[in-house]
């Protein structure tokens, strides 16, 4: 599934390409997506986009009268096509833009959503989220006071929405790696010191892998259609079995919360 360095990735690479632009019309040929595509994208007509941001895992398109938003799914993915072909058998969207090209969405597995809100405060899918991972409110101190009296493992705790959005499986497993902490500890056994470096590793984990353009993990591409390098730099996850580049030690493959998880047994205490 993209997560947030994706996301943020096909912020960026739409961006130019529509903010300030029209969209002229919404061309839906598949509405049937995780919920159906909202009658408002349906009947979309001669709006202009203020703005491309990001929630979490979710695009963004500010409207004059409304917000457009767009989770990818599993295996959803955005192109800018300035001289667009004909669509195929799951390009599911376009949004026709002023300038001439053409937004197209693809999803095989059709687990996406293309959601309409009036208000962005009040859309049921955005308003129980938890600080985004690079702001200044999240840090060691927000990780420390949420930790206390937490028994459950900090892998899955810290993949947990209403903590801090976006930190999905990859890069959670990829922070407690270079924060050297194991990830089935209890979040409450962290000590202040350790989330202060777990909060310093997982910014700086993200912020790389947005550099890289993300991870491509089976069928993630960028918005021209390039793919994410991040996966070249990971260091546990999807490495069982192989030496820890650091010491050696071969990686670990354990389960928390039924999602697979990558350590290194020498390197994180």
């Amino acid at each position: 599934m993209p997560e947030l360095p994706e996301v943020e990735t096909s912020r960026r690479g739409i961006g130019p390409w529509v903010a300030g632009q029209t969209i002229l019309r919404a061309e839906v040929r598949n509405a049937r997506l995780r919920w159906p595509v909202d009658e408002e994208i349906i009947a979309l007509r001669d709006q202009r986009v203020l703005s491309v941001q990001r929630r979490a895992k979710y695009l963004l398109l500010e409207l004059e009268k409304g917000w457009i938003i767009i989770h990818l799914g599993m295996s959803g993915r955005l192109r800018v096509l300035p001289q667009p072909p004909p669509p195929g058998k799951h390009d599911h969207i376009d949004l026709v833009i002023s300038n001439g090209c053409i937004i197209r969405y693809t999803d095989p597995r059709r687990f996406s959503a293309w959601l309409w809100s009036d208000d962005r405060r009040t859309s049921r899918v955005l308003a129980h989220l938890g600080p985004e991972p690079l702001s200044d409110k999240f840090d060691g101190r927000w990780l420390y006071q949420k930790s206390r009296n937490k028994h459950t493992s900090i892998k899955p705790w810290l993949m947990d929405n209403t903590l801090v959005v976006g930190v999905g499986n990859i890069y959670a497993s990829e922070s407690l790696f270079v924060a050297g902490i194991l990830p089935g500890r209890a979040a409450c056994s962290l000590g202040e010191e350790e989330a202060g470096l777990l909060a310093e590793s997982i910014k700086a984990v993200l912020l790389r892998s947005i550099e890289q353009g993300g991870t491509t993990l089976r069928n993630f591409l960028q918005s021209d259609g390039k793919p994410g390098y991040f996966v070249q730099e990971l260091q546990v996850y999807g490495q069982g079995g192989i030496p820890c580049r650091v010491c050696g030690t071969p990686i670990q493959l354990a389960k928390h919360g039924q999602r697979s998880t990558f350590f290194c047994p020498a390197c994180q205490h």
